[in-house]
């Protein structure tokens, strides 16, 4: 099977760039029973489950707690979780970092990318908190990186889940959650005339986003960031619009705002609550139609003159 995975490679180094150096790790001897489990995963969807094609980072804990246990490298216990790329559901190519583990029980915490054959927003980010053997993963989180204006930027689609194994006598198998969510705008014109070229720039504000996730439970918290993204001109100029951008979970009704920018620098803004919920594992899709935007030339009153939203639950395309 050929499958063009740079893009996994490009991911593991801006994501997957894990916690501290090895410094941490033991002198102690590997014991002598460690096994490299066999990993098989799966996405959940509401009606069906789907094999996982993406980035997959198992974190190990201690059976029973959600503190972190570690992974024994050349030998030694260190830090580095286990890191794998993952092709319809199975372990693909070399360039993975296995886990291997004594015989025993465990708390395994799943974290994956998935990869997507539709265009997805490419410039995510994401603050990845440090992790050393032995600590408690539930006091950490994931956390928005903020942009220079206030504002932060999108996230990385995240699958999760925690499931107790045994290491020694059963292949490692989950089914992955998706704990983001997804949005489009598309913006036209009442009309679908094409957009004036004395707009520059449409941008989209997305308020009540969560600041931060926890790196064990997946729960999202503190809701009050917002977060922004840039609309495309399409080739032929009659819509604005995004490949959909991930986030964080949202509060009910979160504030949506369009920001129109002018050749002369000057900004119009529109601005609703939504009435869908920016909930985890779903898309928003919102059309927008405008009034006709700088009539002969000069700038006009911005108003909504139809708005409609459809929500629905992510169904990316999965590599069968």
């Amino acid at each position: 099977m050929k499958t063009n995975l740079s893009w996994l490679l490009i991911l593991f180094t801006s994501f997957c760039a894990c916690s501290k150096d090895n410094s941490d790790d033991t002198a102690e001897p590997a014991p002598a029973n460690l096994v490299t489990p066999r990993i098989s995963v799966r996405v959940a969807d509401p009606l069906n489950q789907n094999p996982f094609t993406g980035i997959l980072e198992i974190y190990p804990c201690d059976n029973g707690t959600s503190t972190y246990y570690g992974n024994y490298v050349n030998g030694r216990l260190t830090v580095f979780n286990g890191y794998y790329v993952i092709v319809n559901g199975s372990v693909y190519g070399n360039n993975n970092r296995e886990l291997h583990l004594p015989i025993g029980d465990y708390n395994m915490v799943y974290w994956g990318t998935p990869k997507y054959e539709e265009p997805i927003y490419n410039a995510p980010a994401i603050v990845h908190p440090g992790i050393s053997t032995g600590n408690d993963l539930s006091t950490l989180y994931f956390g928005l990186k903020a942009n220079s204006n206030g504002t932060y930027m999108p996230v990385y689609d995240l699958v999760h889940s925690v499931k107790t194994s045994q290491i020694g006598t059963e292949d490692l198998q989950t089914s992955l959650t998706r704990v983001t969510a997804g949005i489009k705008v598309i913006v036209t014109q009442e009309d679908n005339s094409v957009f004036s070229n004395s707009i520059t720039g449409m941008t989209v504000h997305i308020g009540n986003i969560a600041e931060k996730m926890n790196f064990y439970s997946a729960e999202a918290v503190n809701m009050t960031k917002t977060v922004e993204f840039d609309l495309t001109r399409s080739n032929e100029g009659t819509t604005m619009s995004n490949a959909t951008v991930m986030l964080f979970p949202s509060s009910a009704n979160p504030l949506f705002e369009l920001i129109i920018t002018l050749a002369d620098g000057t900004e119009h803004t529109l601005s609703k609550n939504l009435t869908s919920t920016l909930s985890p594992n779903t898309h928003l899709t919102l059309n927008i139609t405008v009034g006709k935007i700088l009539p002969d030339g000069s700038p006009g009153d911005f108003t909504i003159e139809s708005w409609q939203e459809e929500s629905e639950t992510i169904d990316f395309p999965i590599i069968n």
